[in-house]
């Protein structure tokens, strides 16, 4: 992180602390000629020194020299030690000395000119990064440098005291200077590569701990560097601290590696097919610290459950002792550890919070009631009171009437027991069950879905291919069956009411066939419609127990145990999705070429019971009382009925043969990839050895 964010608002620092030199620390290193400060100094210069520095001994140059370094040491320009800066780059001068100074002495002056350049930069940087905008790590830090600047200037003001005794030599000086240089130096290098780059927040902190790793060969300079790491990470550990134990982001300058999206809300997980709020309501930034890139992970989950049991109105905080303090950082780890601990706190908590309370078990059951038909005794009453209006046009079908009627099948059936079926409402699609398929967005899990091209969508839709039920989930249980958990439900309970109205359709050419088997209808094609109609039916009947109990079933136990085990409610996300990911497989929802295949002998299923019951109730309504005066023209008449049923049923009969035979290779080739195709592919081959 470079920058901050510019989308955070700041208080800005007065012109006047900046335009007021002597408000800044650099009214000393200003010579302007038009200044009566300028000119006092000029006159006392001119007083004492007139001449250049070697017109004196030894002796005299030495105390000179020590008198303006001690001034250079603190920033301030001597008589004979000056400052040459470049003009608009406050970080590149030097430090010049009189030419005519007796070379030993340049020699051991200029050993003392880089410790009073770090100091220049350091104070540089301590006033320039207080500002409000530069954020809190650089605060933090600023103070830490000027904390050290402290002790710095102490130092100097002891040399300056025995200078004033005579107890101070030149050698003596550069002596005293030598165990500060390195460290000076050293921060000096820092933060000239923190100014260049505007670093703030973690960058700040990664720079300084990279060069304290830097450092690992001089143990004085690193435990420094490490100092200042551990005093410019307080702040940033006090927003973690927040975070990972509260749910809070305190980050007024945008330095925390976590983003908050506030346009997100967590209704829209009822509305949005991505779930953007759970994976977008909070996110990691760029630039997480190095020591916290192995957790970050973790940290972002521990603040967005504490988040969730929050906005539930379920204040709670996780417990904290002297112990679990995340005010420092350092080799033994102890901050992990206390990450880790205030994590599997805030996950168990949400977890408890939504089994128990909300009842996510009792919800999912509920919708497996519904969605897959566990409990169909409902659906059977309502396709019954509602097969009406199911059987209009699209856009004739009242949705009003049939959650009406849904209403009422819930009230008048077992489900009136479940205090969940209220959340039970109705809707109607607009398109078909394989266009819906086709404009799944789920793209990773559905790269076989069908494509658009490849679609043919019926000419005239009703409400039996397009009704479908939707389920109404509260916060925070949307966060578990969001709208694309339900999207996934309702492909799945679309597949199965079809496939229940063809089955009811089928059984009630059965019916009719059982209706004439005691008349006498020696000639006709009837026997053969039986044995067409019970293979139509036993192909149904075979799909729906493939899937029923041999897709449905197995996978929900197996979901609902791992349920029962789950650490975490993302663990709870995950299972549940993988549930209805493999149903969907399952289902051959998505298998698209299998899929049209099966819609194929659907239609061909309602086409021949329409057709069938038609048929048979001219035959029977045509067929002659016993008389000995029939003529001869009732029998052409009787005759001829026969052959159009007869040509009917062996259409129907070749169709169906030659749909199902054509799935043979499908699943053959599918089951090896599939298993659970097996018995699917030896139920509906056995059929097509039946015919």
């Amino acid at each position: 992180m470079s920058e901050m964010n510019s989308s955070i608002s700041c208080p800005s620092t007065p012109r006047w602390n900046s335009e007021r030199p002597f408000l800044t620390g650099r009214f000393h290193q200003e010579t302007k000629t038009t200044s009566r400060f300028a000119a006092d100094i000029k006159d006392s210069h001119t007083l004492g020194f007139q001449d250049a520095i070697g017109c004196y001994n030894a002796a005299v140059q030495e105390l000179v020299v020590i008198d303006d370094l001690l001034s250079a040491l603190v920033g301030i320009q001597g008589r004979y030690i000056s400052i040459k800066r470049v003009r608009a780059r406050e970080d590149d001068f030097t430090f010049q000395v009189d030419a005519s100074m007796d070379l030993a002495l340049q020699e051991l002056a200029k050993r003392v000119f880089p410790l009073c350049e770090s100091f220049i930069l350091i104070n540089q940087f301590v006033e320039s990064r207080s500002q409000f905008k530069n954020g809190l790590v650089n605060h933090a830090f600023a103070a830490a440098l000027r904390a050290l600047l402290l002790d710095y200037q102490a130092m100097v003001a002891q040399l300056e005291h025995q200078f004033r005794l005579g107890r101070l030599s030149l050698q003596g000086l550069w002596y005293y200077c030598q165990p500060m240089m390195g460290s000076m130096q050293a921060l000096s290098t820092v933060i000239q590569k923190a100014s260049a780059n505007n670093f703030v927040g973690s960058a700040v902190l990664n720079l300084v701990q990279s060069q304290a790793k830097a450092m690992a060969g001089d143990t004085a300079v690193r435990s420094l560097l490490e100092k200042m790491a551990e005093c410019a990470s307080n702040a940033y550990l006090g927003i973690l601290e927040r975070w990972v134990y509260e749910g809070v982001i305190d980050d007024p300058y945008g330095e925390f590696f976590i983003a908050e999206n506030k346009s997100l809300q967590k209704e829209s997980l009822t509305q949005d097919y991505d779930a953007k709020y759970w994976r977008q309501r909070y996110s990691l930034k760029d630039g997480i610290p190095s020591f916290l890139a192995n957790i970050a992970g973790t940290i972002l989950i521990t603040g967005k459950y504490l988040n969730v049991m929050r906005e539930c109105g379920h204040h709670v905080q996780v417990p904290v002792s002297e112990n679990s303090k995340l005010m420092s950082f350092g080799s033994n780890h102890r901050y992990i550890e206390c990450i880790k601990s205030a994590y599997d706190f805030a996950s168990s908590e949400l977890l408890n919070l939504i089994k128990e309370k909300y009842d996510l078990m009792g919800k999912l059951r509920s919708i497996k009631h519904y969605l897959l038909l566990d409990q169909g005794d409902f659906l059977v009453h309502f396709m019954d009171i509602a097969r009406d209006e199911l059987m209009k046009k699209l856009d004739d079908i009242s949705v009003e009437k049939l959650q009406s009627l849904l209403d009422l099948a819930l009230r008048t059936t077992a489900a009136a027991a479940d205090p969940c079926h209220e959340d039970l409402t109705c809707c109607v699609e607009t398109s078909s069950l394989l266009r819906r398929l086709g404009t799944v967005k789920d793209r990773e899990k559905s790269r076989n879905v069908l494509d658009d091209n490849d679609l043919e969508e019926p000419l005239s839709l009703t409400g039996l291919e397009t009704f479908s039920l939707n389920y109404k989930v509260r916060w925070p249980l949307s966060i578990v069956i969001s709208k694309k958990a339900l999207t996934k439900y309702q492909l799945i309970f679309r597949s199965l009411f079809h496939c229940k109205h063809v089955e009811r359709q089928l059984c009630g050419a059965w019916q009719v066939h059982q209706g004439v088997r005691a008349l006498n209808m020696r000639g006709s094609a009837i026997g053969r419609s039986s044995l067409l109609c019970r293979s139509m039916l036993k192909f149904i009947n075979s799909l729906l127990h493939y899937l029923t109990f041999e897709v449905l079933e197995p996978n929900w136990h197996v979901m609902h145990n791992r349920l029962q085990t789950a650490k975490s409610i993302d663990e709870v996300i995950q299972h549940h999705d993988f549930f209805l990911d493999k149903c969907l497989r399952g289902c051959l929802l998505l298998l698209p070429e299998f899929l049209k295949k099966v819609e194929r002998l659907k239609s061909l299923c309602l086409q021949y019971a329409s057709a069938t019951q038609w048929l048979i109730s001219s035959l029977v309504s045509e067929k002659p009382k016993q008389s000995k005066s029939r003529s001869r023209c009732q029998a052409l008449s009787i005759n001829s009925s026969n052959t159009n049923f007869t040509d009917a049923i062996l259409k129907f009969e070749r169709e169906f043969n030659a749909e199902l035979q054509s799935l043979a290779p499908i699943l053959s080739s599918s089951s090896q990839a599939e298993p659970y195709l097996t018995h699917l592919a030896q139920w509906i081959l056995g059929i097509g050895n039946d015919q």
